[in-house]
């Protein structure tokens, strides 16, 4: 069985979310807009979804829109926000996601202007630039809370701070950070967070967009009135049920989980120091406890992911959303790498099912196979 190190991808259904689905999906009936008792039943299991959703990131649970996954409530956010807006500028990381970067080009399609938020050598928001772009034609503006590739963490209060003098809205993609880190939706300051249920051992394909009550968005999915006729279409109840539990078992765990995953991180980092021809991306910043990028001297990254494989390893060479593409990671060229150390990256996202065990096969198999091609490159 191969040893998986790619959680930031997706993560393992946690069995107890499993138990707590299965009802729903086996026998348990009643759309929960029906008046009956079964569509009571099953609006009563929405409702505490919905709470326990929302206790993950101390939001209130009206505040919480269930989505068909985090790239829809990314897109929820942005073209919400415009959508009920007049056309102006809309400001995102040069760091985000595509979920984030995708809906930002379909507005600027339209007719919006977007621009992309600069980033320091580690990653991390340059304020001096965000402060010049801002002006009272600026809409939203769209940092996430935690990189998928390097695991930087960004100061979204900061960022509440530098715009408060602006009727500008701030939304914030936290699918990586929810379940690892403490997450606080009005300490933040933001106005919208998005979020994720398979990044924190749920089931896929659904999500959710955190809004503030004061507001206004335009609906993407019309047809029906549910969540708030934010979101039309009857709700993915087991999924939804699954999303609950599992920021439930999260936020209960939470300080259990970053231990583990920061003490395997660590050990990891450790040895990776005696070993040469590696580096750590964003060594020197905030990071998840779980997730490491690294560079592997004179190895496309997605031949070293291939090499990972083959040893039984599976981890990643970036965002899963983009592997394969050949193309070298926009969040490393934004950061002021070249193309080629861009190419050279692998990322390793440990887990609660991972060990030390784990990690001591992934430091012998990056070992083996960097040592071949040392001698190579010596020998020409």
């Amino acid at each position: 069985m191969a040893i998986y190190l790619d959680h930031n991808a997706t993560t393992p259904l946690d069995p107890r979310v499993l138990d707590a689905m299965l009802p729903w999906l086996q026998g348990t009936h009643g759309n929960p807009s029906s008046v009956h008792r079964p569509g009571r039943e099953a609006r009563a299991a929405l409702d505490r979804a919905r709470m326990q959703v929302a206790a993950l990131v101390s939001a209130q649970p009206a505040q919480v829109i269930f989505t068909g996954g985090g790239t829809e409530a990314d897109n929820l956010a942005l073209k919400g926000v415009c959508g009920s807006k007049p056309q102006g500028r809309v400001l995102v990381s040069a760091i985000e996601h595509a979920a984030v970067l995708g809906p930002a080009e379909d507005l600027a399609r339209q007719g919006w202007q977007v621009q992309r938020l600069p980033v320091d050598a580690d990653g991390l928001l340059d304020f001096n630039g965000l402060q010049k772009m801002l002006a009272d034609d600026v809409r939203l503006v769209s940092v996430m809370l935690a990189n998928n590739e390097t695991g930087v963490i960004q100061d979204v209060k900061a960022v509440r701070e530098c715009v408060r003098r602006y009727a500008v809205l701030v939304h914030t993609d936290a699918i990586q950070a929810a379940g690892k880190l403490p997450v606080d939706f009005v300490a933040l300051g933001a106005d919208l967070m998005s979020l994720s249920a398979h990044k924190l051992s749920g089931p896929r394909g659904v999500g959710a967009l955190i809004v503030d009550r004061r507001v206004d968005l335009a609906p993407q999915i019309t047809g029906g009135g549910q969540e708030h006729g934010l979101r039309g279409g009857t709700e993915n109840l087991a999924g939804i049920i699954g999303f609950g539990k599992a920021a439930e078992l999260a936020r209960m765990e939470l300080d259990r989980r970053s231990r583990h995953l920061r003490g395997l991180r660590d050990q990891f980092e450790a040895r990776l120091k005696s070993m040469p021809g590696i580096r750590i991306f964003a060594a020197h910043a905030e990071r998840l406890p779980n997730t490491v990028q690294i560079g592997v001297t004179g190895f496309d990254g997605e031949m070293a992911v291939m090499e990972l494989d083959k040893r039984g390893i599976a981890v990643s060479s970036g965002s899963a959303c983009h592997s394969g593409s050949g193309q070298p990671s926009h969040v490393l060229l934004a950061m002021g790498m070249d193309a080629v150390q861009a190419r050279s990256a692998v990322r390793i996202s440990f887990g609660m099912d991972n060990s030390a065990h784990d990690v001591e096969a992934l430091l012998a198999a990056l070992a083996a196979f960097t040592s071949k091609r040392t001698g190579a490159l010596a020998l020409a």
